[in-house]
């Protein structure tokens, strides 16, 4: 039994996820009624062989399902009296009692794996040991029981809440002892067969239904598909990140000129007036020997092409850097192509006139930032 619990687990376990089964999931409890007849005489001359001793036999049975494969019952059976054949010479209306813990084998699911709820039909063996005492006047009779049965079962309703089976089996009766428990022998022709109709009811379980559910799982290009739309959400939190970094040193690089402006003594001769320019709030990030836009660029550009839409007469300058490490001259090149590349992409993207952008390349710095991520950018300055 332990063995087969094993296999029919594993089976399970390689083609189908289910839900976790807890202790109070997947009880049963049902009623059965039937009739039981004696295999062959019990001894010679008695005249109780097969289908002359009938006894009818109700009982009840409590079950779980550990797995989708496998569970455990425990069953108590009661013989009444038919006639003086079946327990010869008692004088009792309860010829019997049975009591049996069975394991229990879902055949169906362990050949046909299980596919997320109960089939309408399915096969289910039976085995297990258990206790027979009978009423005797002469003694009472007490024997070591073993019984083997398959179930014919139909899951019933939506919920498949409701099972109704037909079951033959075959009982053995083990071991045979007096009322002091004298002469105990085996005594394996001692046996009878059984058919009996009955009706299970499934307890709810912690998953919302009556039975074992399937796991919901994804596949790996969902989350392949989830782990790449993460990854974007990450560069984008980081570019603006940028941003609000960038944006906060243009703050206090404004309040430290506003304050040595302030500071700045009157002047004595004429002053000529220049035009200021003034820097647009959205920068451009670059990776590493970058002069490429990435979602996160052209969202800034798309600001600055809005701005422009909206203030038909301004001109922009677009600053490109580099960060200091590496060769000048490479850094220079460098800065100059990103200012190109927002400039293009400010053209041909966005659809603004070229002849109001100049893009120039500032070369390297390290003045924007100390963090050399954020000196690899193209800034926007009005003209």
């Amino acid at each position: 039994m332990l063995a087969a619990a094993t296999f029919a687990a594993n089976v399970s376990a390689q083609n189908t996820v289910i839900t976790s089964n807890k202790f109070g999931d997947n009880w049963y409890v049902g009623v059965n009624a039937g009739v039981a007849t004696n295999v062959k005489e019990t001894s010679a001359g008695a005249d109780n062989g097969f289908f002359k001793a009938l006894a009818p036999t109700v009982g009840v049975r409590v079950g779980k399902n550990l797995t989708t494969v496998f569970g455990l019952a425990l069953e108590g059976n009661l013989f009444t009296q038919s006639n003086d054949k079946w327990n010869a010479g008692s004088k009792t209306f309860i010829e019997g009692i049975n009591t049996n813990l069975l394991g229990t084998f879902n055949l169906s699911n362990l050949f046909g794996t299980y596919q997320g709820a109960p089939r309408a039909f399915e096969v289910i063996a039976l085995g297990g040991f258990g206790w027979d005492h009978g009423f005797n006047h002469a003694s009472k009779a007490n024997s070591v029981s073993s019984k083997a049965a398959i179930d014919f079962a139909f899951n019933l309703g939506a919920a498949k809440a409701i099972q109704l089976y037909i079951e033959p089996s075959i009982n053995y009766n083990l071991i045979s002892a007096g009322q002091d428990f004298e002469n105990i022998k085996y005594d394996l022709n001692r046996s009878y067969l059984a058919i009996k109709a009955g009706v299970n009811y499934k307890f709810g379980n912690s998953n919302g239904t009556h039975n074992f559910a399937n796991a919901q799982l994804r596949d790996q290009s969902e989350i392949d598909q989830l782990n790449a739309k993460i990854n974007e959400l990450r560069a984008d939190n980081n570019a603006k990140d940028g941003k609000i970094a960038a944006g906060n040193r243009t703050i206090a690089d404004l309040q430290a000129q506003l304050t040595a402006c302030q500071n700045k003594p009157a002047p004595t001769a004429k002053v000529q007036v220049v035009k200021e320019t003034t820097q647009l709030q959205p920068i451009v990030i670059f990776g590493v020997g970058k002069s490429t836009l990435d979602n996160a660029g052209y969202a800034s550009c798309e600001m600055v092409a809005k701005y422009m839409r909206n203030h038909k007469d301004t001109k922009i300058l677009v600053k490109g850097y580099a960060s200091p490490e590496g060769d000048a001259a490479k850094n220079q090149k460098l800065s100059e192509a990103r200012a190109n590349a927002v400039k293009t992409a400010l053209v041909k993207r966005y659809k603004i006139a070229a002849d109001r952008i100049e893009a120039q390349g500032a070369g390297a710095t390290s003045e924007l930032s100390e963090e050399n991520d954020f000196n690899r950018v193209a800034m926007f300055f009005t003209k």
